[in-house]
C-alpha cells in the first residue's frame, strides 16, 4: 500500500535550494520565524557528500528546523521522516527526527509523542541518516503514534546538546511506509490504526467507532489482545476478531453483519459470553428478528436468565427467534433446585394466595408448590408480597385445610424467560435442550401471548422439559417436538418428570413425540387443540400400573383431541384446581372431543383405562363427550376390563345427569367391554313373553344407566306363543335391572323374535 502513488499525496517537501522561507525556526505555523533570514544559516551548492544543502550553526539548546507546509496524517497511513547530516567543526550536537502534531483544528496534540530517538554526532565529515516513523496506530516500529485525532504535522528535526557545532544537512525525506507494515493490498482496517490499544484497561470504543466509519465497506480486523469497551457499541460492517473484547454486562454490543453466535462468540472470546449479549442485542435489535446459533453447542454451567441478560426491559411484543443450535448442561452446583418450606394460611374465598408465611423474600418467584393437600399438579408462585408475607400462585388450590406446611421447588433451567413480565411472540425453533438430567429445559415467562416452541429436542431433563409458571403459555404452540425423559428405565408410577404443562386457554400441541415421562402434558386451560402426537410411557413391569399421558385439569375444558397417539398411557380429566370442588352451577365436565386417535397399551394392569374421569368433589357428570372414530387396543397379558372409567378416589359422577355424550365408530381389540352411545344391539327373544329385557351393561359408557330406547326394528316376523305372526309395537322402559342398564321392553301380549334396538345413555 502506498498512497502518495493511489491516492496522489504530496508529502515530500521542497529542496532547500527552492528557498528558506518554507522552513520555521519554531513549531513550523504559518508566522513563526524561518531560516531564510536567519544569520545562522546559509544554501550551500556543492557539497562533496550532499550537493545543495543547508548549513547551520547551532546557537540555541534546542535547534529547531521545521517544513511550513501540512503534511497529511490519515488512519492507516504510516510515514518515515529522515534527514542525511554531518558536522564540520566545533561542538558534536545531538540530532533527531521531530515534529508538530495538529489536529482538524489546528491545535497541536500535547499528549502525543513528538519526537523521535536521538543520535549524538561523534565524527567530523561523517554521514549520518537519522529516521523516524510517524503513524496514527501504535504498532511495533512506530517511533510517533499521534492516534485518531491526528490530521497533519510539520517534520523537520531537532539539533540538541552543546552550541557552536557547524553542521551541513542535506534534505528533509518524507515517504510512505505502509508497505512495511502491510505487505499486500488488503480489504481491512485495523482498528490499532484508529488508536485502539487493546491492553484490556483504556477504553478503545472510539476507535471502534471511526474504523466502522472509515472502512466504506471493507471488513474490520480486531488484531490479538482484549478490547475493553466500556458502553455500548454498534458496529455496522462486517468485523474479525483476533483479540476478543471485555464489556460490562450492561452495556451492548450490535455487530450489525456478524448478528449469530458465531460473529458474537469471536467477539467475546467465549461461547456463552457471546450467547449472552447476543441475546441481550436480540431485545435492542431492530435489523434482525432472529438471533442464530449456527449450529453450534453451547456449555452452561449455570442458567441463562433472559430478562437478566438484557436488563433494559420486562416487556417486549415484537416478534423474535431464537434458532439452530444446541444448548448442554454440564455438571455445576448452579443446577441444585431451590427448596423451602413454610407453614401457610389458606382460605377457598382468596384461593390463589397463600399466607401468613414467614421469610416470603426466600421464597423464589417460580417455584412449583406441593403440599399434602388441596395442591394440584403444576402449582407455581408467580409473585410473592414480602410485608404482606403471602405469595400469590398461578392456580387456584382445592379445598386445602386452613393451615399446613408447603413446599416450594424452584427448578433450574437452561433458558430461563420467567424474569419477563409480559413477552409476547417469542419463537424457539430448532434448539436441541441437553439437559442431561442435570436441570430442566425451557421456563415461560410470567404473561404474555402466542409463545412458540418448534422443531425442537428437550433431551433428559431433570424435572420439567417446557413449565409455564404463570400465564406466559396463553396461545401457547408446541410444534414437531422430540422430548425424551431422564426417566427411561424407572417404573412408570415412580417418575416426576413432566413435558410441559399449561395454566390458561388456547394451546397448541401438534405433531411431537414424547418418551416414558410422568406425564407429557398437564393442561389446566381451555380452548385447546392437541394433534398428531405420540406420547409412550409403558415400561417392563409386567402388568404394571400405567401414568397419565394427559392431565386435564378444568373440567370444563373446552378441547379437541385429534389423530393423536396414545401409547401406554391415559387421558385423565378432572377438576384439581377448583377451590368448591362440588358441583354448586356451571356445566360440569364439559367440552372434550377425541376423535381419530390410536389409545395402545401392552402388558398393562387389565383395570387401566385409556379415558378417566376423576371429579374432586360430588355432584359432578358429564355434560358435552365426544368419542368417535377411536382405536383402542391392548396386547399382551390380560384384556382391559374398558376403555374409560371413573376416578372414585374422592367422589363419583351423578350418571343419571349425563348429556350430549357420543361413542360410536371406535375400533375395540383385547378390550372386554365395547362402549357405544348410541348402541344398537341385536336382541333375540327365544321364548315368547310380554317383557323383553335388554342387558346393556357391557356397552355402558361409564357403568350409566341405560336413559332410553329410540328405535326398534325387527328382523323378520314376531310370533305368539302359538306360532302366530302378530303385528304389534313395544314400549321402552328404561333404567331397569341391575344398576339401571337394562332397557326393558313391554308387549301387550307374548312374543318372541329378533329386532335392532337402539338405545342411549344419554339425554
Amino acid at each position: 500500500m502506498n498512497q502518495v502513488i493511489t491516492d496522489g499525496l504530496v508529502l515530500m517537501p521542497p529542496a532547500f535550494a527552492n528557498g528558506l522561507g518554507v522552513w520555521s525556526r519554531q513549531d513550523g505555523r504559518p508566522g513563526s520565524d524561518t531560516w531564510a533570514t536567519a544569520p545562522n544559516a546559509a544554501l550551500v551548492a556543492a557539497d562533496a557528500d550532499f550537493g545543495n544543502c543547508l548549513e547551520i550553526v547551532k546557537t540555541e539548546a534546542t535547534t529547531r528546523l521545521r517544513y511550513m507546509g501540512q503534511t497529511p496524517i490519515l488512519p492507516g497511513l504510516y510515514l518515515r521522516v529522515s534527514a542525511r547530516i554531518k558536522v564540520l567543526s566545533g561542538n558534536f550536537p545531538s540530532v533527531r527526527i521531530a515534529a508538530w502534531a495538529g489536529n482538524a483544528s489546528n491545535q497541536n496534540l500535547t499528549s502525543v509523542t513528538q519526537a523521535g530517538p536521538t543520535t549524538t554526532l561523534s565524527a567530523y565529515g561523517a554521514v549520518v541518516t537519522v529516521s523516524a516513523i510517524i503513524g496514527t496506530g501504535a504498532r511495533g516500529g512506530v517511533d510517533m503514534a499521534w492516534g485518531p485525532q491526528a490530521a497533519f504535522g510539520h517534520m523537520g528535526i531537532d539539533l540538541t546538546g552543546p552550541n557552536g557545532g557547524q553542521v551541513r544537512i542535506e534534505s528533509i525525506t518524507i515517504e510512505d511506509v505502509t508497505s512495511v507494515f502491510f505487505r499486500k493490498m488488503m480489504d481491512w482496517v485495523d482498528v490499532r490504526d484508529f488508536g485502539a490499544r487493546g491492553d484490556g484497561v483504556t477504553d478503545d470504543r472510539d476507535a471502534f467507532v471511526a474504523a466502522d466509519a472509515a472502512a466504506a465497506g471493507r471488513e474490520i480486523m480486531v488484531p490479538a489482545g482484549n478490547y475493553f469497551i466500556a458502553s455500548s457499541l454498534t458496529i455496522n460492517t462486517p468485523i474479525r476478531f483476533e483479540g476478543r473484547l471485555i464489556m460490562p454486562d450492561g452495556a451492548r454490543l450490535a455487530l450489525n453483519r456478524n448478528f449469530d453466535l458465531k460473529g458474537y462468540a469471536e467477539a467475546l472470546g467465549d461461547d456463552v459470553l457471546g450467547l449472552r449479549k447476543g441475546l441481550q442485542q436480540l431485545f435492542n435489535q431492530s435489523d434482525y428478528e432472529s438471533f442464530d446459533l449456527c449450529g453450534r453447542r453451547v456449555l452452561l454451567d449455570g442458567p441463562l436468565d433472559v430478562q437478566a441478560i438484557v436488563g433494559n426491559r420486562n416487556t417486549y411484543a415484537n416478534r423474535r427467534v431464537l434458532r439452530n443450535g444446541q444448548l448442554a448442561a454440564q455438571n455445576a452446583p448452579a443446577w441444585a433446585d431451590e427448596v423451602h418450606t413454610r407453614n401457610g394460611t389458606w382460605s377457598a374465598s382468596d384461593a390463589r394466595r397463600i399466607t401468613g408465611l414467614s421469610n416470603v423474600a426466600d421464597i423464589p418467584v417460580g417455584a412449583l408448590v406441593t403440599a399434602g393437600q388441596g395442591v394440584g399438579r403444576e402449582i407455581y408462585v408467580t409473585s410473592r408480597d414480602v410485608a404482606g408475607g403471602r405469595v400469590t400462585l398461578s392456580g387456584t388450590l382445592r379445598a386445602a385445610p386452613v393451615t399446613q406446611t408447603y413446599t416450594f421447588r424452584r427448578f433450574k433451567y437452561l433458558l430461563d424467560f420467567f424474569g419477563w413480565l409480559n413477552l409476547q411472540r417469542f419463537i424457539v425453533s430448532d434448539i436441541e435442550f441437553l439437559c442431561a438430567g442435570l436441570c430442566s429445559g425451557l421456563n415461560l415467562p410470567r404473561d404474555g401471548l402466542a409463545f412458540q416452541i418448534q422443531d425442537s429436542y428437550f433431551t433428559g431433563p431433570k424435572d420439567r422439559a417446557i413449565t409455564s409458571a404463570g400465564e406466559g403459555c396463553q396461545g401457547l404452540q408446541i410444534d414437531r417436538c422430540q422430548f425424551l425423559s431422564n426417566e427411561q428405565d424407572v417404573a412408570a408410577p415412580l417418575r416426576k418428570t413432566i413435558a410441559f404443562n399449561a395454566n390458561v386457554s388456547d394451546i397448541k400441541v401438534r405433531d411431537n413425540r414424547a418418551v416414558r415421562f410422568r406425564h407429557f402434558g398437564v393442561i389446566a386451560g381451555t380452548g385447546n387443540i392437541l394433534s398428531g402426537n405420540h406420547f409412550f410411557q409403558g415400561d417392563g413391569v409386567t402388568d404394571g400400573p400405567r401414568t397419565a399421558g394427559l392431565v386435564l385439569a378444568d373440567n370444563n375444558i373446552k378441547t379437541t383431541f385429534e389423530g393423536n397417539y396414545v401409547d401406554n398411557c391415559y387421558i385423565e380429566w378432572g377438576n384439581e384446581r377448583d377451590p368448591s370442588p362440588q358441583f354448586s352451577g356451571g356445566l360440569s365436565f364439559h367440552g372434550l372431543s377425541l376423535d381419530g386417535n390410536i389409545f395402545f397399551s401392552t402388558g398393562s394392569a387389565p383395570w387401566m383405562n385409556f379415558i378417566l374421569i376423576k371429579p374432586y368433589g360430588a355432584g359432578h357428570f358429564i355434560n358435552g363427550l365426544t368419542v368417535t372414530d377411536n382405536l383402542f387396543k391392548k396386547t399382551t397379558g390380560p384384556q382391559l376390563l374398558a376403555v374409560e372409567g371413573i376416578d372414585t378416589s374422592f367422589a363419583t359422577l351423578d350418571l343419571g345427569r349425563t348429556a350430549d355424550m357420543l361413542f360410536s365408530g371406535n375400533t375395540y381389540h383385547g378390550i372386554v367391554k365395547r362402549t357405544e352411545n348410541p348402541v344398537t344391539v341385536r336382541h333375540v327373544q327365544g321364548t315368547a313373553s310380554s317383557v323383553w329385557n335388554v342387558d346393556l351393561s357391557d356397552v355402558s359408557p361409564f357403568g350409566s344407566e341405560v336413559r332410553g330406547g329410540i328405535s326398534f326394528l325387527a328382523e323378520g316376523p314376531l310370533r305368539s306363543a302359538s306360532n302366530v305372526i302378530i303385528y304389534v309395537t313395544p314400549y321402552a322402559e328404561p333404567r331397569q335391572g341391575a344398576g339401571g342398564r337394562t332397557l326393558r321392553m313391554r308387549w301387550q301380549q307374548d312374543v318372541r323374535g329378533t329386532a335392532q334396538i337402539t338405545a342411549r345413555f344419554d339425554v
